[in-house]
């Protein structure tokens, strides 16, 4: 949702037009001369897909978990799965390696078969095989046991292994987004907290509607969210389990505060607050409760995003003028600021592997997506359109989730890859904002899975 709208009906905040990290702040007068613009790539790489057959999975949810399967690893962009209808060979089982020709001759670059077997326990095994058939070795053989009502959790389990094995880098299917679905007209808006796997399945509403929902972040346990509500007369930071339900306050403050985000650690939540016309960024230990404040400029500094390591903040501030990106230490010193184009920057977001700052740019009437190194250096716009914000990076940070609205009003989340290629809009199909993306999910099934034998591929 477009917070600068938001924002607006918040009553007595004494700014000319209060907004959150999301929207364009108005330009002040000026208190440094500007800084010199950088030229910006507009990154449209191009990447072949790799040819992998995926037979149907044998055994109950068998051909149900492949169609999860294809989906994930399609969507990721490094993969193509071959037609079903092209195989020569059919019947595959976990006892027997492939007809190895057979699946060079349609192009595979890779076979993948399984099967899912019934336990005494209830429960099932999901055993695998992965093979190279050029090479005519194994990649993978693996095996998850959970229960049947688990078998699209394991699907994403396998796509992240089959991923991680292709690819080198870790998986991200087995992961949630938290985002703020909307429904109802652009003046007479209703905003729900909500959560959905990464592949769009299972929507679940956390709140009613009764407060406006903005910026929904994961802490590093993928049970514990933050995020701001407007209520009618209030504004407040939650801290919400996903697990049991349990929404707490973060604490009540002299001035409005937004824009929380937890610490790689999730011991500490950076946030901003309003407070006599100023917007400045502080850190509270949840912990102790010890409220700490990082910046005291005249100005509106918002949106803060810790390094991995904790040991620095990226955050934007309109100090000199313009909306730009600033990064300080995590006691508030050493602050610098490190983009360098034209336009204006908004809420950035720390890659998780910590060498790029995703951000929000407006300029020339168009938002943007766009990445840049933690110095400002090597800025590249990922995607372009009339309106998008609200970067939030995948875990293997390879991919970023953000919202795209059209100039119809409807907003929908998008997914890209850092070789700027617009994948698609994410599987989930509703209207909603604000996403954020989730840690790896490492609850159940309680067995993540073992290996069923040492693969013959060299590495």
């Amino acid at each position: 949702m477009r917070l600068k709208t938001l924002l607006a009906t918040v009553a007595a905040v004494a700014m000319s037009a209060p907004m959150l990290t999301q929207a364009q702040v108005p330009g002040q007068a000026p208190t440094a001369a500007p800084q010199q613009t950088q030229d910006v790539v507009v990154d449209e790489g191009v990447l072949k897909p790799f040819q992998i057959a995926i037979a149907p999975f044998s055994g109950p949810n068998g051909s149900e978990l492949s169609g999860v399967l294809t989906g994930d690893l399609t969507r990721s962009g490094y993969f193509e799965a071959i037609s079903p209808r092209s195989f020569i060979e059919t019947g595959l089982t976990l006892a027997n390696a492939p007809n190895f020709p057979q699946w060079t001759q349609i192009g595979a670059q890779a076979v993948l078969y399984g099967s899912v077997t019934p336990r005494p326990d209830n429960r099932n095994d999901y055993g695998f095989r992965l093979y190279d058939p050029y090479r005519q070795c194994q990649l993978v053989s693996y095996q998850f046991t959970a229960t049947p009502e688990q078998w699209r959790r394991v699907a994403h389990k396998i796509a992240d292994v089959v991923y991680q094995r292709m690819t080198g880098e870790s998986g991200f299917f087995d992961t949630r987004i938290i985002y703020v679905a909307e429904s109802g007209t652009e003046l007479n808006r209703l905003s729900r907290l909500a959560i959905v796997d990464q592949d769009g399945y299972n929507p679940v509403f956390l709140t009613g509607g009764e407060e406006i929902i903005l910026t929904p972040r994961f802490s590093s346990n993928p049970d514990e969210i933050t995020y701001m509500a407007l209520g009618k007369d209030y504004s407040r930071i939650y801290l919400y389990n996903l697990s049991t339900g349990r929404r707490e306050s973060l604490g009540e403050f002299d001035g409005q505060a937004l824009a929380p985000r937890y610490s790689p650690d999730g011991s500490k939540v950076a946030f901003s607050i309003i407070r006599g016309g100023n917007t400045d960024v502080y850190v509270m230990d949840l912990r102790s409760r010890q409220l700490s404040r990082l910046t005291s400029d005249p100005g509106i500094d918002t949106s803060p995003s810790f390094s991995p390591d904790a040991r620095q903040i990226v955050f934007n501030s309109d100090r000199s003028g313009t909306p730009r990106l600033y990064i300080m230490n995590a006691d508030g010193s050493g602050q610098r600021p490190i983009s360098r184009g034209g336009g204006s920057y908004t809420a950035p977001s720390w890659s998780p592997r910590g060498d790029l700052i995703a951000f929000t740019k407006s300029s020339g009437g168009r938002f943007s997506i766009g990445v840049m190194n933690t110095d400002g250096s090597g800025e590249r716009s990922l995607s372009s359109s009339y309106f998008e914000e609200g970067p939030s990076w995948a875990p293997n940070g390879r991919y970023i989730m953000f919202s795209r609205q059209t100039r119809g009003g409807n907003t929908n989340l998008w997914m890209v890859d850092l070789s700027g290629r617009v994948i698609a809009q994410s599987g989930y199909q509703g209207r909603g904002s604000d996403p954020a993306w989730s840690p790896l999910l490492d609850a159940a099934p309680a067995n993540l899975g073992r290996s069923q034998g040492p693969d013959s591929c060299p590495s």
